[in-house]
């Protein structure tokens, strides 16, 4: 694996892009950020195409140019391009995404266009393109078997995105020291949060500051969580450092915060009863997530209705959950890396153990749509259901 054979074919197809591009990668909050600045730079009126993934019902979900999806005919022609253009080099399902979607972005007449990153960073199909300004959002745990077990090895992968002279953005309060050290020695433009920018929250808006800019009294996002104060905060600073080259005015950031949205991150699907589904799929997206519901606690019990996969930790999402849950609808991941109820349930036990509280009430389905719709008839009008775990977790029932 590397980045020669996904370059060789962007070689191939003449993926030059004159356009500027904004590179975003990290643990948590990547699509959030990219979500942003999409819709920030749509209301200041520019043609942007984006590029996120994964994707939760629809493959076009990844594909999106002035923040609409991109038609099932024109990805074919997209991915029939890759197709003629790879020859006899074998790709893998991103890297193919990764040219069609910049394939088709090129043939579009863009003025700036987005990218999230898939997995890490330096070794990611995205960062064959040369980007005029990098975000790194946060680290921590995740893809151990990619990208190492520790802070320290994944931060110096996800610093592989960073440019020589160019703005590098890192929006984690505490980066590791990997990525610091990275940063310097290729004489990236780094802007730390809390130090080089900083974002400070009233009651009905915030502030932004940075060296050069301030801005006052903007709106809260639209996406739910104290965190993604952070992430908007990131965006902010891309685009005051891409100032010279595509000017936004505080009118349209207002704007473009106000009228943000993201499917799956803290998204309330139903208000009577309440439904939420998050993609939590990490511990420190699982305490972001208990976070936000112990800052709005509903007057019954909280229905986890949850599903992992076998590869992430499910130790520490279920530990950062556990205290904000009263009743667990468990479910098999029906996918290759999927974990089954009985691993759930038995990490369930031992967490609880762990921190000596009481047993929960836990019930095992053999599929996400079963456990969703159990929970449904058995909740009242003062319960909730919290549906999180994994993107095949919220598909499943948003699908349902």
């Amino acid at each position: 694996m590397g980045l020669d054979r996904v370059a060789k074919v962007a070689k191939k197809l003449e993926l030059t892009p004159l356009f500027p591009m904004i590179t975003v990668g990290g643990t948590n909050g990547k699509g959030s950020t990219c979500a942003m600045l999409e819709r920030i730079y749509h209301e200041a009126g520019y043609r942007v195409g984006c590029y996120t993934s994964p994707h939760l019902l629809r493959y076009n979900e990844r594909v999106r140019v002035g923040c609409s999806e991109v038609s099932d005919e024109d990805l074919c022609v997209a991915f029939g391009s890759v197709e003629r253009a790879r020859g006899e080099v074998a790709l893998t399902y991103f890297e193919i995404s990764t040219l069609a979607a910049v394939w088709h972005f090129m043939q579009s007449s863009l003025d700036v266009v987005i990218l999230e990153v898939g997995l890490g960073g330096r070794l990611d199909a995205v960062n064959i393109f040369e980007p005029s300004c990098t975000i790194v959002t946060s680290i921590d745990i995740d893809h151990i078997d990619f990208l190492g077990s520790t802070r320290e090895l994944i931060g110096f992968e996800k610093a592989g995105i960073y440019r020589k002279n160019k703005p590098a953005i890192i929006g984690d309060i505490a980066p590791p020291l990997s990525l610091l050290e990275h940063a310097s020695s290729i004489n990236a433009d780094l802007r730390r949060i809390g130090q080089d920018f900083t974002c400070t929250k009233t009651t009905l808006s915030w502030g932004f500051k940075s060296n050069h800019t301030q801005l006052m009294h903007l709106p809260l996002p639209a996406l739910v969580g104290e965190f993604q104060l952070n992430n908007a905060a990131c965006a902010v600073e891309a685009i005051q450092c891409l100032q010279n080259e595509l000017p936004v005015d505080s009118l349209a950031i207002a704007k473009g915060l106000q009228s943000v949205k993201l499917t799956g991150r803290f998204h309330k699907i139903s208000i009577q009863p309440e439904v939420i589904v998050d993609v939590a799929h990490n511990p420190q997206a699982a305490a972001a997530l208990a976070k936000n519901l112990n800052s709005s606690p509903c007057t019954g019990q909280t229905i986890a209705v949850f599903a992992m996969l076998a590869d992430k930790d499910i130790h520490g999402v279920i530990d950062a959950l556990v205290a904000e849950i009263d009743v667990w609808y468990i479910a098999d991941t029906l996918t290759e890396r999927g974990a089954n109820s009985a691993m759930l349930n038995d990490a369930i036990h031992q967490v609880t153990i762990e921190k000596q509280y009481q047993q929960p009430q836990i019930k095992s389905f053999s599929n996400t749509s079963q456990a969703y719709k159990q929970a449904c008839l058995d909740m009242s009008e003062n319960d909730r259901i919290i549906v999180f775990g994994s993107f095949f977790t919220v598909a499943d029932v948003l699908s349902f």
